[in-house]
């Protein structure tokens, strides 16, 4: 099983994607938040420096956090292949990305963009509501997605809650931010023949029998 970098823009699906085929093909789900945050526990001169960049809402350096990658991908569960979600962000990380591949004698694998339409995304964010009590997200916006009942959690029947930045104007802002940051790193990896592109407009399903054609195709 070779490895999986994915890149997508806000509401296209990565994260729910990155769980799906982390659970179909038995290999870990690498996410830089997760490890952020643990990281940020630990009673360590790191681990305070991480908390404290967290709290201000500030970028960990590239640093700290190709030292965490490395060590995350030094662990016997990523030996048979993994999935990053999060990284790299840049053209900067990209390359330090695969000294350390390099030094771990690990293949690049896929790299996999989870394209979606603007207007799609934005209608996904929305209408995200979420459970403040057990985590299950719904979208009011989405027939599939919708809860049961206006406004409850179909899980655990708690008042549902919308985050403050799922609004249009943010939204604009992140997608923008997306785009230009994200091209020079598509461009990149396109030059290396390790890029595919998915379209995530079509809901989870789709998007995941997509990525399973990518995978299969190279068993």
């Amino acid at each position: 099983m070779k490895n999986i970098i994915f890149i997508a823009p806000p509401a296209a699906g990565k994260g729910t994607q990155a769980v799906m085929v982390s659970s179909k093909y038995n290999i870990p789900h690498i996410s830089t938040g997760d490890i952020l945050r643990n990281s940020a526990k630990e009673d360590s001169e790191r681990g305070r420096y991480i908390a404290n960049e967290i709290s201000n809402g500030r970028f960990v350096s590239s640093d700290i956090m190709l030292e965490l990658i490395t060590e995350r991908l030094q662990q016997s569960d990523c030996d048979n292949g993994y999935i990053l979600d999060g990284f790299p962000r840049n053209l900067e990380q990209a390359e330090q990305y695969e000294v350390i591949l390099n030094k771990l004698n690990r293949e690049l694998g896929y790299v996999i963009v989870l394209d979606i339409d603007k207007e799609v995304a934005k209608s996904r964010i929305v209408g995200r509501v979420s459970c403040p009590k057990c985590g299950s997200v719904f979208n009011e916006n989405i027939d599939a997605a919708k809860p049961k009942q206006a406004g409850i959690c179909d899980n655990c029947g708690t008042e549902l809650v919308k985050r403050s930045d799922d609004n249009a104007e943010t939204f604009d802002g992140r997608f923008q931010t997306y785009l230009e940051k994200t091209q020079p790193l598509i461009d990149y990896y396109e030059k290396k023949n390790v890029l595919y592109h998915v379209n995530s407009d079509l809901g989870k399903e789709n998007t995941f029998e997509q990525i399973e054609k990518i995978i299969v195709s190279s068993l």
